[in-house]
């Protein structure tokens, strides 16, 4: 019995101490390429957000949850942005090297195994997801949304946001045929997640029973973290909101690691 749990856990544990950072590290140089423009696309809409909603929206809302409204947006922001960026990534990025280029197909020819190259996946789309996130927030001081400097603790959160949301898209991935499939993840999923989680309005404000089934989603608890940090507010159920962000990202791991050995017949 021990050996066949050794087994299971050498064949989904990444060798994260080089394996892993080298497929970060590739990935890295190849978007040093295309920086401008991938900065360009993932702050666009979230900037959007903060100047027409913020400011627009702001002069009749007045404020939410003791804050004022453009700060209540702001967090919410960087909490789905984090969500569109690493998913975005792990989405078409993943596709695009696995399937057209058949970029895995040479890095399996290499010691690297599967678990190590998802496991490198997911470390950069969650690098995306913070770097993106680090651009929404300085825009944010900028406008006067951030309330101190205990703000800077978003990025680790949006870091781990990024790790979640990167793990669960590449399940889907894993199994798409296409590019077209992504558009049922992103329609049926994403943005129910953006539209539902608090980032726009109070959870609050909704049904009491859609209230507790919201509360298991993973966006749900990116926000409730992001948002007293970006509004100045004391902190609650962090034990909570990290273990649901780090079980979704475990789960959808090794999940992603077992049909991608199924598609590739690794």
């Amino acid at each position: 019995m021990n050996c066949v749990i050794k087994m299971i856990f050498a064949a989904y544990t990444p060798r994260l101490h080089h394996a892993a950072f080298a497929i970060w590290a590739r990935n890295m140089l190849v978007w040093r390429k295309m920086i401008g423009s991938s900065i360009v696309i993932n702050l666009g809409e979230p900037l959007l957000y903060l100047v027409a909603f913020g400011y627009g929206l702001g002069m009749f809302i007045g404020g939410q949850m003791n804050m004022p409204y453009l700060t209540f947006l702001a967090s919410g922001t960087l909490a789905a942005s984090a969500m569109n960026t690493a998913g975005f990534e792990a989405l078409f990025g993943v596709f695009t090297r696995m399937v057209p280029q058949k970029s895995y197909d040479a890095m399996l020819a290499s010691p690297l195994e599967i678990a190590d190259i998802l496991a490198g996946e997911i470390l950069w789309c969650a690098t995306k997801a913070a770097i993106h996130g680090a651009g929404i927030l300085l825009v944010a001081a900028a406008l006067g949304a951030v309330a101190d400097w205990r703000a800077l603790w978003v990025l680790p959160i949006l870091f781990l946001s990024g790790l979640t949301f990167a793990a669960t898209a590449l399940v889907v991935t894993a199994r798409a045929g296409s590019y077209a499939s992504f558009s049922y993840y992103t329609t049926l999923v994403m943005t129910p997640l953006m539209l539902l989680s608090g980032v726009f309005y109070p959870i609050s404000t909704l049904p009491p029973l859609l209230q507790k089934i919201i509360h298991w989603l993973p966006l749900v608890h990116a926000v409730e973290l992001v948002r007293p940090l970006v509004a100045g507010l004391p902190l609650s159920n962090i034990a909570l909101h990290l273990t649901v962000l780090i079980a979704y990202g475990v789960v959808g791991y090794l999940i992603a690691v077992r049909q991608v050995r199924k598609r590739l017949s690794v």
